[in-house]
C-alpha cells in the first residue's frame, strides 16, 4: 500500500506516467517482468527506507534489470531510470505493508529518485 502523507493521508491508486509504464512493461515478457518484480521485492524486504535511484546500481548487465535497458527502453539510459522508478512505485503500491514517499535532499543536493519509507501505524488500512 502506498500513501501520500502531505496535508492529509491519501491512499495512492494511480500509476504516474501510466502510458510510459504500460509501453515499457508491454515490451517485456512475463518472465522478465516477474524477475524484475522479484528482485525489487527482495531488495526492499525487511528494510524501512529505500531510494529508487540508489537501488539498482549503475551496471545492470546480467541482472534482472538488464531487459529494462535493452528491451523496454531500447538502450535509452534516461528512460531506463524512469522505467525502473515506475516499476519500484508499483511494487510499493501493491505491497501488503504501508509505505509513503517523497523527494528529499542529501548534503544540500536534490536526490534524483523517489525515497520510500515504511509507515507501520498504517498497516492494515
Amino acid at each position: 500500500m502506498l500513501f501520500s502523507v502531505d496535508s492529509k493521508v491519501t491512499k495512492i491508486t494511480h500509476i504516474p506516467h501510466e502510458r510510459d509504464y504500460r509501453r515499457w512493461h508491454g515490451r517485456l515478457n512475463n518472465d522478465e517482468y516477474a524477475a524484475i518484480q522479484g528482485e525489487i521485492q527482495r531488495m526492499i524486504e525487511g528494510d524501512r527506507v529505500h531510494t529508487s535511484s540508489w537501488m539498482p546500481g549503475n551496471d545492470w548487465t546480467g541482472t534482472p534489470f538488464e531487459p529494462i535497458y535493452t528491451k523496454a527502453c531500447e538502450y535509452d539510459e534516461v528512460a531506463s531510470g524512469l522505467c525502473f522508478g515506475l516499476f519500484v512505485w508499483v511494487i510499493f503500491q501493491e505491497h501488503e505493508l504501508a509505505w509513503s514517499f517523497g523527494r528529499y535532499k542529501k548534503d544540500g543536493m536534490q536526490i534524483r529518485g523517489m525515497t520510500y519509507f515504511r509507515i507501520p501505524n498504517m498497516d492494515g488500512q
